[in-house]
């Protein structure tokens, strides 16, 4: 392929990712820790207690530009996103020529990951820019110290350390990088050098002072309390998520990429020494750090500059293989790319999101927020000027904050503020809301994310929240995407301390135990399970086919087994069971469905159950007997 060739795809595809980004960017919702960084820019500060500064005010200037919109909020990371396939065609140049330098910005715009950089707000865009300028800084005075070269050196480092405390495992790849070749401990000699890692240095200096005051809450988190610091056999999975994430042929590239430099580490060209001990550390090394590390959390994508710089040396090795090795490469890296950038439109449409809710490829952290707000600002319009707006987790906070465009919202302790190292500063801000004592008699709007926690925790949470509020009454539901996202309003205009959980009526729990999920059901199957209220009862459930109303029960079966896993007060009982037949549905078209549960409560409460998928069969077994027994089902 000819110089021309390679530049002409390499900016015909830059632009339409770019365009491509610039759509999702202006589509999706917004991702949770996305709004967070937004609320952060709404405080400037040097370091914040999940990150350092930088993400906070590229986010600042974004809604200095375009206003406070998620648009606005993303556009400078998507701009920020667009340099580094050109960073990598930069440092390749230097090195190989430039035919090189086209291949290796095709192979990084080709990188499913790293092709759509910056469509999300997320510290890792500035970061990975941070560590391209070093490694092209380092490829430019390994050759001649410049002065140039040296503040190019000074600005990145500064830089990345004010992008995540991540950056400290770039450091120390480069460093590595350095100590391999002896161009690079040539630079050790140079005052020059030393005098741009001194600039470096210091931007880690307010960082360590604000954990210095805030008894190292953000060391701790990133580097303590996230991680188990025991083997996680689950490490054994990183080099097959990497294979996918870069698609095979790529992946083994990048891999030969790295024998090659070792091969060739003596070689006349200092790249192939330094890029031996930056991959080695940037790749090997993530994967022996992630059988210590935290499992629960996404990672997969912290090796990435690693491979982006491995990019830099692939080509001489894509050189040798046969033509039809390099078109395959090629199409399998854009057919991974297509296959992200569709993931990432259905997740940017209500219908996308809704047939994603089905399976595990769900995105919780980018869905339901849009319907929430929108919910709440129904609410809010019912209600007195004056109403103390509150929600459960700093999540949803930050979601309501950017969408509404409003800064008092107060958020409750939750574990998911701890978990992701938010609640120093929430508590910094003065956000944290202790409930009724901080609301003075004022009418609350209190949002809460059902689903922010597992079934088994929300019975002690709904306890919990009586404590706070004094009382409950009866929420206001919003099932988004069939209940993959569901959210509880209260709406409280006056409280009264003085009532305690025990006299509160708590929000309904329910499970379906047959059919199961992805079962299959059919007119004459048996559709049991339970409904629960704690502090009142469930009178009846309704039961509902793609939304339909199809049939109704009495929860009245004894159930001691769930009374006894629930904890439940004699007062509330252990008849909690149903059990009935499935009647024949007219008008129901085979294939999948959602199988609701819409729950009324003694007190004229309705609240509708999250659904669940089944298989429907209109004309399975006992139809006819089924349709004898009509809507109302067997209520044995």
């Amino acid at each position: 392929m000819r110089t021309s060739s390679k530049r002409v795809k390499f900016l015909a595809l830059w632009a339409l990712l770019l365009l491509a980004k610039l759509v999702l960017a202006a589509t999706l919702q917004p991702f949770g820790d996305e709004a967070f960084y937004a609320w952060e820019a709404r405080h400037p500060a040097w370091v914040y207690s999940d990150l350092p500064g930088l993400t906070a005010w590229i986010a600042w200037i974004g809604a200095q530009v375009g206003g406070q919109g998620v648009f606005a909020l993303r556009l400078p990371f998507v701009l920020l996103g667009a340099l580094l396939p050109w960073l990598v065609v930069r440092i390749t140049r230097r090195w190989f020529g430039a035919e090189a330098g086209w291949q290796a910005g095709l192979l990084a715009l080709l990188m499913p990951l790293a092709g759509l950089m910056g469509v999300l707000a997320l510290p890792d865009v500035p970061m990975l820019v941070a560590a391209l300028l070093c490694l092209d800084a380092f490829a430019s005075l390994m050759r001649r110290v410049t002065t140039w070269g040296l503040v190019q050196l000074a600005l990145a480092l500064a830089m990345g350390a004010f992008a995540h405390y991540r950056f400290a495992l770039v450091v120390l790849a480069g460093a590595a990088g350095l100590a391999c070749t002896p161009a690079g401990r040539a630079l050790l000699r140079h005052p020059g050098f030393w005098t741009a890692l001194a600039v470096g240095a210091l931007a880690w200096v307010p960082v360590l002072a604000w954990n210095l005051s805030h008894a190292g809450a953000g060391l701790g988190f990133q580097f303590v309390d996230r991680h188990p610091w025991q083997p996680q056999w689950r490490g054994l999975w990183w080099p097959l998520v990497q294979v996918l994430l870069l698609t095979p042929p790529l992946a083994w590239l990048l891999v030969q990429s790295l024998i090659e430099c070792w091969r060739r580490r003596r070689d006349g060209e200092p790249a192939w020494a330094f890029m031996l001990g930056l991959g080695l550390v940037a790749v090997p090394g993530y994967f022996v750090f992630g059988f210590f590390t935290d499992a629960e959390r996404v990672s997969f994508h912290w090796p990435l500059a690693g491979w982006l710089a491995l990019c830099c040396v692939a080509p001489p090795v894509l050189a040798r293989w046969r033509p039809r090795a390099r078109v395959w490469l090629h199409a399998a890296a854009g057919l991974g790319l297509a296959v992200l950038l569709a993931y990432l439109a259905l997740l940017a449409s209500a219908q996308g999101r809704g047939w994603l809710a089905a399976g595990p490829a769900y995105a919780d952290n980018i869905s339901g927020w849009s319907e929430a707000a929108a919910a709440v600002r129904e609410d809010l319009r019912a209600m007195p000027a004056n109403t103390v707006l509150v929600a459960d987790n700093f999540m949803l906070a930050a979601q309501l904050r950017l969408a509404l465009g409003r800064d008092d919202v107060r958020v409750l302790p939750h574990p998911l503020n701890e978990k992701h190292g938010r609640s120093v500063q929430l508590a910094d801000w003065g956000q944290v809301d202790d409930g009724a004592r901080d609301w003075a008699g004022r009418p609350v709007l209190l949002v809460v994310e059902d689903t922010a926690r597992p079934l088994r925790q929300r019975l002690a949470a709904y306890r919990e929240l009586c404590d706070r509020a004094g009382r409950l009454p009866a929420p206001r539901v919003l099932n988004v995407d069939h209940g993959r996202k569901r959210f509880l309003r209260f709406q409280l205009q006056r409280q009264d301390a003085a009532m305690s959980a025990g006299n509160c009526s708590l929000p309904a729990l329910a499970w379906l135990e047959a059919p199961a999920r992805g079962a299959r059901l059919a007119p004459g199957d048996e559709v049991r399970g339970w409904a629960l209220k704690s502090g009142s009862r469930v009178t009846r459930v309704e039961f509902l086919l793609g939304g339909k109303v199809v049939a109704e029960a009495e929860p009245g079966l004894p159930r001691p087994d769930v009374a006894n896993y629930w904890d439940l007060a004699p007062a509330d009982g252990d008849r909690v069971g149903f059990r009935l037949t499935m009647p024949a549905v007219p008008g129901a078209a085979a294939g999948r469905a959602w199988l609701g549960l819409r729950l009324f409560t003694a007190e004229g409460g309705v609240e509708d159950w999250p659904a669940q998928p089944v298989t429907w069969r209109p004309s399975g077994q006992a139809e006819a007997g089924a349709a004898q027994g009509g809507g109302q089902g067997d209520q044995r």
